[in-house]
């Protein structure tokens, strides 16, 4: 049979089309609890887009409907730019590379791929949001018009933005440090949540959505909430405004497809550089660079290397500490931006950061192994603990000072400074040492096969007693210096107050040498006990 008996192949685009629909219902085939999941979390997302839309109908000729409805637009399009990349397995046509092999010029698999990218959960619930806008903001006739053309094109920019940034971004999703970006997700989408939260409070029974007016009139002008923005200008008689607006979000769409089929033919044609850097760049085993050649020598300076290379390069520690890090910033600095909050509640930063202590020898993992060889003695352990202490404190120390002299300075409560920040500063020291004893008392396994699991089955317990037990440990061992703080306020000793500082400082500092002295000789005792538990997972 000849190619023209054949007849004509057909257009790249329903191929593509067809794929994500096959990959759609070959994914609902592997179990039915998937295919559950699938109908449960359309459902949902429907329900939330019809009462979404039927929200921005009620909006409509309301003095602030325009203000509201471009800044919403905004947020939907920034949580396109971003949620890919921190779910890049929620669908697999993101990843261009599965395309390399086949013989496709990269600007017809833009369009076929854009097209593609229509078909799902996501478009459907992101139109349905776009045609409530519209709906908000169009009146009269010139407004319609106007909306015809900014739906669809609103909807076009937000899809293109997602797979140019994905594209753009796709060998760092594939990789190790793609993978712990994704575990860092939840955290993000915790503080994204505050940071709105924050803001909406802040906009106040007084001021009501008034406030949102200035930075409206800015994000009108972004795309693609300037298609959006478009249909308002037109609906107050303002064309020239309107079609400015929208070759604004046209640019923005051209500008992103031919960012994307830029990053398709780097993709396609280039090699992956992780892999040439290595065989290109001399090995540099055995050398140290930047901070680790300030550190001591002996035992205690690779020790604390090793503990900072898990904060770096470990999934799980890096999340710990990111999360203790934001969330020990946040939540004083939120308190105080409201005037609800105190210069103590900086020890929050402390206490966050303390926790990082308890359970040293799970984050080693089975690997603990290789540390256990080392510990033959107490003093042994007594060096291993007290090096991840000083490695812990390189960070901790001035972190913590960092935020109580930021939460002071937005306070403006400067005269409670040196109490608040030696307390702080003895609170981490009492961390310190009770977490140096829980992680030889009440050692457990950290899973590495999932990035939502913090302690191994059957061990949540010990995770329990571990951590609040030491809290309340910290607590006791701190209560000496709050007891102090209290008496010289009341007895109104502003005189002699600062000497609070210093004696925190030293407090802190003797409290944790001591908790590191009675974790030694438990430690190098229970060698085998920890590891065990430590390598359970």
């Amino acid at each position: 049979m000849t190619a023209a008996a054949a007849g004509p192949a057909p257009s790249l685009t329903s191929v593509f089309v067809r794929l994500k629909l096959s990959l759609l219902a070959n994914g609902l085939r592997q179990s039915s609890g998937r295919a559950a999941a699938f109908i449960t979390s359309a459902v949902l997302a429907l329900l939330v887009a019809a009462g979404q839309l039927i929200g921005f109908v009620l909006l409509r000729g309301t003095a602030h409907a325009a203000s509201l409805v471009v800044l919403l637009i905004a947020v939907l399009a920034l949580g396109w730019a971003f949620l890919p990349l921190f779910f890049p397995s929620g669908d697999e046509t993101l990843d261009p590379t599965r395309l390399v092999m086949l013989p496709l010029r990269p600007g017809p698999m833009v369009s076929a791929l854009l097209v593609a990218s229509l078909v799902g959960i996501g478009p459907l619930f992101t139109l349905c949001l776009v045609v409530g806008a519209a709906l908000a903001l169009a009146h009269g006739a010139a407004a319609v018009m106007a909306a015809v053309v900014a739906v669809p094109l609103a909807l076009l920019v937000c899809v293109a933005l997602a797979r140019a940034v994905a594209a753009a971004n796709i060998r760092l999703l594939t990789s190790r440090k793609g993978r712990d970006l994704a575990v860092l997700s939840g955290l993000v989408i915790a503080v994204g949540i505050q940071v709105v939260n924050f803001g909406v409070q802040r906009l106040g029974p007084a001021g009501g959505l008034t406030a949102l007016e200035p930075a409206a009139a800015v994000v009108r002008w972004i795309p693609p909430a300037s298609a959006l923005g478009a249909v308002d200008s037109a609906s107050t008689g303002a064309y020239g405004t309107a079609a400015a607006q929208l070759a604004l979000s046209a640019a923005a769409l051209a500008g992103l497809l031919h960012g994307w089929q830029r990053s398709l033919t780097r993709l396609m044609t280039a090699p992956d550089g992780s892999t040439l850097a290595a065989a290109s760049e001399p090995s540099r085993r055995g050398t140290s660079t930047g901070v680790h050649r300030l550190l001591p020598g002996g035992r205690t300076g690779p020790a604390m290397q090793r503990s900072l290379r898990y904060v770096w390069r470990d999934p799980k520690t890096k999340t710990a500490w990111v999360t203790a890090l934001v969330i020990g910033l946040i939540v004083p600095l939120f308190n105080a931006l409201q005037g609800t909050g105190s210069i103590y509640i900086a020890c929050f930063a402390s206490g966050m950061l303390g926790i990082q202590m308890y359970n040293q020898f799970g984050q080693d993992t089975s690997a603990f192994w290789m540390v256990a060889q080392t510990i033959a003695s107490p003093r042994d352990a007594y060096l291993e603990l007290r090096a991840r202490a000083l490695a812990l404190l390189l960070i901790t120390l001035p972190y913590t000072m960092l935020v109580t002299v930021a939460t002071a300075a937005v306070l403006r409560d400067w005269r409670a400074l040196p109490e608040a920040l030696g307390i702080a500063l003895g609170l981490l020291g009492a961390m310190i040492a009770t977490g140096a004893v829980a992680s030889a008392r009440f050692p457990y396994s950290i899973p590495q096969d999932s990035a939502y699991k913090n302690v191994a089955p059957g061990q949540g317990g010990l995770a329990w007693i571990s951590i609040f037990g030491g809290m309340i440990a910290s607590a006791l061992l701190c209560s000496p210096l709050i007891a102090l703080t209290i008496w010289l306020n009341a007895a109104n000793a502003e005189s002699t107050i600062w000497i609070l500082l210093p004696l925190g400082a030293v407090y802190g500092g003797v409290v944790a040498w001591g908790g590191l002295r009675v974790a030694a000789p438990q430690t190098a005792a229970r060698l085998p006990e920890i590891l065990t538990a430590v390598s359970r997972g």
